[in-house]
């Protein structure tokens, strides 16, 4: 499962349609529907707020607003009628590594896509997150090349 933070635009079509899908999945968890992904850590932070159904919600919402900008048929239906208002945490060190490792993605399965996108320095977050100065998150798991991993 991974639940990016960095803003969805940056997401070819295939990484689009994967988020959504992995998004319902942590809604259903987070609201109690299934047992499988329960102790996943990407969803740590969206259980340190008060409202962890609720954030779910809000970030499936941005999924779906890139996903209309696109024409791409989301169906909103799915996306829980929960709210939260705030907005969580998230470190520019965290935002670089995942943009490092949807770069390496991209190389390989939209050649196109990583060019364009490959020499930003400003990476945004998903609409629900806020920058905030910090390394990578202690819940993310550091694959390093040749598949090993730290942490």
């Amino acid at each position: 499962m991974r639940l990016w933070s960095i803003h969805p635009a940056y997401l070819d079509a295939q990484g689009l349609v994967a988020l959504w899908r992995e998004g319902l999945l942590a809604q259903k968890v987070l609201l109690g529907k299934t047992r499988g992904y329960r102790h996943h850590p990407q969803l740590l932070r969206f259980r340190a707020v008060d409202n962890p159904a609720g954030a779910i919600a809000t970030y499936l919402r941005a999924i779906a607003d890139e996903a209309e900008r696109r024409s791409y048929g989301f169906d909103r239906g799915k996306i829980a009628r929960r709210y939260f208002r705030g907005r969580i945490a998230v470190t520019d060190g965290q935002l670089r590594y995942e943009y490092d490792h949807l770069l390496r993605k991209l190389k390989a399965r939209d050649p196109s896509r990583y060019r364009l996108q490959a020499g930003l320095k400003t990476i945004r977050s998903h609409p629900l997150f806020h920058k905030v100065r910090g390394e990578i998150a202690e819940w993310e798991v550091v694959t390093r090349k040749r598949g090993k991993q730290s942490r």
